[in-house]
């Protein structure tokens, strides 16, 4: 194992223990709150998910890569590799998914009575653990198709003659039908949702500055603090938004860029991989930083796994 090699695999090893861990702490503090039914919001079951699609992206992504650094190299055939790239797909769908979701109810909530939105700020939490359903039917369903392609390749292998090297797995290049079909079936909804969302928060941001003209002349102290309470939460979605934008941008870019090119070069890949798995490890800080009471409580929980007789004699 070289040098780089030993360096790439301690950036995953430690991404991937990270996002993991930080992760599941928040997703625990929201299970918490669902079954003590303790201050439970309509956007809590949203974040929900969201921490799943991101644990999801990082054990298939950050995971093989961190074997394949060490040295494990091809641990997957085939249909392995497609079934790994399924569940990255579907968790990388599903975290676009939920932050066009989070940043569309929100935005419906902040939005003036005599807006557009007024329809549906009372029927908004009620459709979306529907929402959300529907999305993981959408992306499971058609990230499926990668899959079964290998079922239907085995009978025409001549078709497929050119492998690229992941690292952990050689993929197979598929013909431009099965671009067509990609960009179709995936790209195009990402992209869609990705707009989305973008035009989801210039709206919360419309709002906000209108909202903070109007409260300027509004002295009333019964009224300030919810006012206050509602921009912290839309500025905290807006930080959320804009860090996923920048990190889904790049790793757009640097994936395209893999997927054109037949002779893949090693630091193309695994930037490309280091950038995908930025935003599921970064995205528990962006929301427990916006709320002491989930960094505590994460911490009090890691803490008590990691030192239970420590905290016992306390």
């Amino acid at each position: 194992m070289s040098y780089r090699d030993l360096i790439v695999g301690i950036i995953f090893l430690s991404q991937t223990i990270v996002g993991i861990v930080e992760n599941f702490s928040l997703l625990y503090h929201y299970l918490f709150l669902y079954h003590t039914e303790c201050r439970v919001r309509s956007t809590h079951l949203i974040l929900r998910h969201l921490t799943i699609a991101n644990s999801l992206v990082i054990l298939s992504k950050g995971v093989p890569h961190t074997m394949a650094s060490f040295g494990l190299k091809h641990f997957f055939n085939e249909f392995g590799c497609k079934l790994l790239f399924c569940v990255q797909r579907v968790g990388r769908g599903m975290s676009i998914g939920s932050i066009c979701l989070l940043t569309v109810f929100q935005t419906i909530m902040i939005s003036p009575m005599n807006s557009c939105w007024k329809e549906f700020k009372v029927k908004a939490p009620k459709y979306i653990g529907f929402s959300i359903s529907l999305c993981w039917i959408q992306f499971m369903f058609v990230n499926l198709v990668f899959p079964l392609l290998y079922v239907f390749s085995n009978r025409s292998m001549k078709n497929f003659t050119k492998k690229g090297d992941l690292g952990y797995c050689l993929a197979v290049d598929h013909e431009t039908i099965t671009v067509s079909v990609y960009a179709v079936l995936i790209v195009f909804p990402e992209v869609s949702l990705c707009g989305l969302t973008i035009g989801a928060s210039s709206s919360m941001v419309f709002y906000l500055h209108r909202h903070k003209q109007r409260v300027q002349y509004i002295h009333s102290t019964n009224v300030a603090p919810r006012s206050s309470a509602e921009s912290r939460a839309t500025q905290s979605i807006l930080v959320l938004v804009s860090t996923f934008v920048s990190f889904y941008f790049l790793s757009s870019v640097f994936h395209v860029c893999v997927a054109l090119l037949c002779n893949r070069s090693w630091w193309l890949v695994n930037t490309a991989a280091m950038i995908s798995v930025c935003f599921p490890t970064v995205c528990p800080f962006l929301l427990m930083g916006q709320n002491s009471a989930i960094s505590r409580l994460c911490f009090a929980w890691i803490t008590n796994i990691t030192f239970p007789n420590l905290i016992r004699n306390m």
